[in-house]
């Protein structure tokens, strides 16, 4: 017991770096809603400018932390002026890779001064110890544990009882707001991140004291893990659950240490907790008025055969005849990382998941294919292949917290993952062949020699191929229908499960499929080498370097690696450039792609591949022809089945949305659905279609799809629109009404690696088409359209799903009298000729009268009235909760057109 507590008290002080360092991030969380990853590096300047001041200037102690936590403060403060303000607009993923390139910069700037080695500087805290009893407790650990102490109090505080503690906490709900009643967004951010700035730096002048007085960028560089884990469990809001939670965690590394005789899971252990608790507490898809964040922009995956071939073989001509050993050792780094890039265009690109971990799987690629060629003398190509599949598999791991979390969290935990892959895995010699590393044997392909040293053209040529290949196939699964199957999640998830796609299944493909990309991009640079030294090569920094390469040339664009892999250390560009300027620029690529990295997000976030491509003329760039849609006439007939709604009961806390509602809507009907607002209208919706899950019964034709998930009832046949439109913007209104038509198959994911399918609107896409007149915009992405426009797609890309019940949720929001009335006429036509079930909210209580053969109206969540559009207004009921005073006459029509209005008088 003694021994438990003796190791407990020794993790005191690290936990209360942890817990001052998690603070400063919350803080700057909540004063700007950005996650500073750069707040470990932050503390790392703050410990290097101790030892400036200290050891070089022979400043005192305390003058030289007051200066370091100044010093700090101003950086603190300059990089929101100069790089998140530009960025305000952004998405918050871009202002996380922000953060990840002034964590780069800060690093390559220490390691260019000081190097890597270990250095030592007088601790600023006592180091005597303290006995109680057969406890021996450092007093170092105590004083921490009051700083840290003191400083949560001090901002729990004023959070919690000052005007400005309270305009930070406003700010980061809604900046708008926040705005409106007289506070500076911008100020506000400026003093959160001075102030988080100078917590990083008292927390990096400390440090030493927990390692008597030693320290080395490699080691302080991991303070983030820690630091991260602590702000996640308390999710960035509270700063005395990220205190308790920092402490918590140095505790436990501590008795790890003790207790766990495995490399590496003492770091492991709490980010893998964090991992299981962000599972357990996230949502499946996000909630209403969310969306995925908006990334940069996607290119479109056309191949250009001829400009393929050329560039590989003017690539191969390089390396067989004109290029020295160093020339092509560096062409292999820059095609082997290429294709780690192409993983990252494929899982962010294309999937909108930003992952931290691309290294970390490449690098499970290479430890499962080298382990089985050194150890069990397994040839090359079969080798090759198990690394692959082993990558593919750790990455469908890796994906599955995706499916409960999203966005940022999902970034952090996913450095998380690779940072304890890395520290049980590759940093641990007994799994990767003791302290040397591992040897290759020499390789062959087919009874040709593929040596690194004595034939390394032969190795070049066969990276060159590969990633020619790697590009083809990425290129190919952009064209084809699980390309735009993956957009469409990326673009918002909830839309994309509105059309019956799989979000589920999407993620973990895309996280499978980058992951054994990343494998084979592992492989082919661990094998360059004659050993491999997996801690060089997989690092958990090296995802963010080649996050670096991704984002510069344009993460969206499968000629991106082109561009991004010329900043790549030891890459193609970076030797030609360090020959040609006699040697050392390599030294300062880390440090240049970093500055180059923080001036593309801010001027042009799409990278250098969309910028050179924005250059080429549109006549070169485009088709020369659009392909046209052939009419299919008006009459579609669609799948006749029947909506029951039975009892339904939706809770959200305390509150209920809706209160045994029952419905029923038939084929060829339209059932009319009126309430004020608040009065759960969208809910019912939302109940319906999958997106939350209410008490009740919900029957569609004979299937009782009450505990289905929102695609499969999509697939099943229920459509549905949503009042935000939730179109997929970055795609063309081709794309998305493909998107609702494109076949399901899963033989889809491996076939459009290979041959993609273009894909062809069905006859009710179609006919959708005609009766909206969006034949000419087929072509043009949606943020050029006008609302009115907008709106017409949306309706056409539900019809497009052939359902056999449309949910039309307020689709004449926004549209003019004429427009509206068009509305009603075509959405009379769906149900009299196609024969499908609508059931329609609209605020426009003449075109729901019109329109509808049976009228529902909610208040409060309760059923008021279910009758005949006739009745409505004289139903006192509803008189008193929606109509008030209004006066509804409607006349009746014996002809199957919408039933005409004698008189509406709505306030």
């Amino acid at each position: 017991m003694v021994d438990i507590v003796q190791f407990a008290i020794l993790g005191l002080g690290i936990g209360a770096i942890y817990a001052i360092l998690s603070a400063g991030m919350v803080l700057i969380y909540r004063g700007s809603g950005t996650i500073n990853l750069a707040q470990g590096h932050m503390a790392l300047l703050g410990t290097y400018l101790m030892y400036e001041l200290q050891t070089e200037h022979k400043v005192g102690a305390i003058p030289a932390l007051v200066a370091t936590i100044l010093a700090t403060a101003v950086i603190g403060a300059l990089i929101h002026l100069l790089i998140m303000r530009p960025l305000r607009l952004a998405s918050p993923l871009s202002r996380v890779i922000a953060t990840l390139a002034v964590l780069t910069v800060i690093n390559e700037a220490i390691r260019l001064r000081y190097g890597g080695g270990q250095l030592s500087m007088d601790s600023i805290l006592s180091t005597k110890t303290v006995a109680l009893g057969s406890v021996v407790i450092g007093r170092q650990s105590l004083y921490l544990v009051a700083v840290a102490v003191i400083i949560v109090l001090i901002l729990t505080v004023i959070s919690a009882r000052t005007r400005l503690g309270l305009a930070i906490s406003a700010s980061a709900e809604n900046t708008r707001a926040a705005a409106a009643l007289g506070w500076s967004p911008d100020l506000l951010a400026i003093v959160t991140w001075s102030v988080g700035g100078a917590l990083a730096g008292l927390a990096g002048a400390l440090v030493t004291s927990t390692t008597n007085g030693f320290f080395s960028t490699g080691s302080l560089s991991l303070l983030i893990v820690g630091t991260l884990a602590a702000a996640l469990f308390a999710e960035f809001r509270s700063f005395t659950l990220a205190a308790v939670a920092g402490v918590a965690i140095g505790i436990a590394q501590s008795l790890s240490t003790r207790y766990i005789d495995v490399t590496g899971l003492a770091d492991a252990i709490p980010f893998i907790f964090i991992v299981i608790l962000l599972i357990v507490r996230g949502k499946g898809l996000p909630v209403r008025g969310t969306s995925t964040d908006r990334l940069p922009s996607v290119g479109t995956g056309r191949i250009r055969p001829l400009v393929v071939v050329a560039l590989t073989v003017a690539a191969i001509v390089l390396v067989r005849f004109v290029f020295d050993d160093s020339a092509m050792q560096a062409m292999v780094v820059s095609a082997s990382i290429g294709i780690v890039v192409l993983s990252i265009v494929v899982l962010t690109g294309y999937a909108g998941q930003l992952s931290l971990a691309q290294m970390a799987l490449a690098g499970v690629g290479a430890w499962a294919a080298s382990r089985l060629a050194a150890d069990h003398g397994w040839p090359f190509v079969p080798a090759l292949v198990i690394g692959v599949l082993a990558a593919g598999i750790a990455g469908l791991v890796f994906g599955l917290p995706a499916l409960r979390t999203r966005g940022i969290n999902l970034t952090v935990v996913t450095f998380g993952l690779g940072f304890a892959l890395f520290s049980v895995l590759f940093n641990n010699s007994s799994f990767t062949g003791g302290t040397s590393g591992t040897s290759i044997v020499p390789q062959e392909i087919l009874g040709i020699s593929i040596e690194p040293v004595l034939h390394m053209n032969n190795y070049a040529t066969m990276t060159v191929l590969a990633f020619a290949l790697t590009s083809v196939i990425v290129a190919n699964l952009r064209r084809g229908a699980t390309g735009r199957r993956l957009l469409t999640v990326r673009s918002n998830e909830r839309a994309a499960a509105s059309l019956g796609i799989n979000v589920f299944a999407t993620k973990l493909y895309a996280f499978s499929l980058s992951a054994a990309i990343a494998g084979l991009g592992g492989v082919l640079l661990a094998f360059s080498y004659t050993t491999i030294l997996y801690p060089d090569l997989f690092g958990p920094f090296t995802s963010i370097a080649v996050l670096t390469a991704a984002v510069i040339g344009g993460i969206g664009w499968v000629c991106g690696p082109i561009w991004g892999t010329l900043l790549v250390t030891g890459g193609l560009g970076v030797v030609l450039v360090g020959d040609l300027s006699s040697g050392g620029f390599e030294d300062y690529v880390p440090l240049v792609g970093g500055l180059i990295l923080l001036v593309l997000l801010i001027v042009n976030q799409n990278g250098i591949a969309a910028a050179v491509t924005g250059l080429i003329p549109a006549r070169i760039r485009e088709r020369s022809s659009v392909p046209g849609v052939e009419s299919a006439g008006n009459k579609v007939p669609v799948p006749q089945q029947t909506l029951q709604v039975t009892g339904l009961t939706q809770r959200f806390g305390g509150v209920t949305a809706l209160s045994e509602v029952t419905l029923t809507v038939e084929p060829g009907k339209v059932l009319g659905l009126l309430g004020p607002n608040g009065a759960g209208k969208t809910t019912l919706i939302d109940a319906i279609t999958g997106y939350v899950n209410p008490e009740g019964t919900i029957l569609l034709g004979d299937e009782d799809i009450t505990g289905w998930s929102a695609s499969r009832r999509a697939r099943a046949g229920l459509g549905r629109t949503f009042q935000s439109l939730e179109l997929f913007d970055e795609l063309t209104v081709r794309e998305n009404l493909l998107a609702a038509c494109d076949e399901r198959s899963r033989r889809s994911y491996l076939i459009d690696l290979i041959w993609p399918r273009p894909g062809s609107l069905s006859p009710t896409a179609r006919a959708a088409v005609d009766e909206l007149e969006l034949g000419e915009f087929l072509d043009r992405r949606l943020d050029e359209l006008s609302f009115g426009q907008r709106r017409r797609v949306a309706i056409a890309r539900t019809v497009a799903m052939s359902p056999s019940v449309m949910l039309l949720d307020e689709p004449g929001a926004g549209l003019d009298a004429t427009e509206t009335e068009e509305l009603g006429h075509l959405i009379r036509r769906l149900a009299d000729e196609w024969g499908m079930g609508v059931l329609l909210i609209e605020h426009d209580v003449a075109m729901v009268l019109r329109t509808s053969d049976t009228v529902h109206v909610l208040d409060f969540g309760r059923t008021i009235f279910h009758g005949d559009p006739a009745d409505v207004g004289a139903d006192d009921n509803v008189r008193t909760a929606y109509l008030g005073n209004a006066s509804v006459e409607v006349g009746e029509s014996s002809s199957p057109q919408p039933k005409p209005v004698a008189g509406v008088n709505v306030p």
